[in-house]
């Protein structure tokens, strides 16, 4: 069953960077995509192979700004692993963008109520972990605040309005399911996440810094 709270965290994923072989080809991709100014790039050759564990995740308002989204992307370079239809719970699509992060975008609407826009009404990062209930706890235990939780399988922490993305939880085999890709990887995640507090290693060895 769900639960939910709706105290305020007294920590928080304050941003996010991605680690990117070709920083002027990432730059230029974002900026095309239309999420340069929610995301922070750094140059990197640190060794990664397969899913690198984590998805970025935009909520839009319709199906047409979903189709515009990704319609941007795949003309910059990205490669769709899942083509936006509908669903049980609405409408979305999966990329693989050129750097190799990946990410969702979706909504809830199954039909337009106005023209496309290039709006992000939410943006999650969804990790793919070991054990949901244990990396919940650990990140309790650094200040953040459970939102929702779905036992073992899914958990979401709380953000104040000012957090540009919110963090979530999925077990490492149900997010490679739900994006579409082979499960195994292994080397760097690719990612720093960007907090409140002091620095970290989540324990499935995601890097928080100050």
């Amino acid at each position: 069953m769900a639960t939910t709270t709706s105290s305020a965290s007294t920590a928080s994923l304050s941003s996010v960077t991605l680690e990117v072989a070709d920083l002027d080809a990432a730059h230029r991709f974002y900026s095309a995509f239309g999420v340069d100014t929610r995301i922070r790039l750094r140059a990197s050759e640190t060794p990664t192979e397969g899913f690198r564990g984590f998805a970025l995740a935009l909520t839009v308002s319709g199906p047409a700004t979903v189709d515009a989204f990704v319609d941007a992307a795949v003309s910059a370079g990205a490669t769709v692993l899942k083509p936006a239809a509908k669903s049980l719970w609405g409408y979305g699509g999966v990329f693989r963008a050129p750097d190799g992060t990946i990410w969702k975008v979706a909504t809830s609407a199954k039909k337009d109520n106005g023209p496309a826009t290039r709006e992000i009404d939410e943006m999650v990062l969804l990790i793919g972990v070991d054990d949901v209930k244990a990396t919940k706890e650990f990140y309790v235990g650094r200040g953040l605040t459970v939102a929702k939780s779905f036992g073992g399988k899914y958990a979401e922490f709380a953000a104040p309005a000012s957090s540009p993305v919110k963090l979530a939880l999925y077990k490492h085999r149900g997010l490679a399911k739900e994006l579409g890709v082979p499960a195994d990887g292994s080397g760097s995640h690719r990612i720093v996440l960007g907090g409140t507090g002091s620095a970290f290693a989540d324990l499935d060895g995601f890097v928080w810094e100050a």
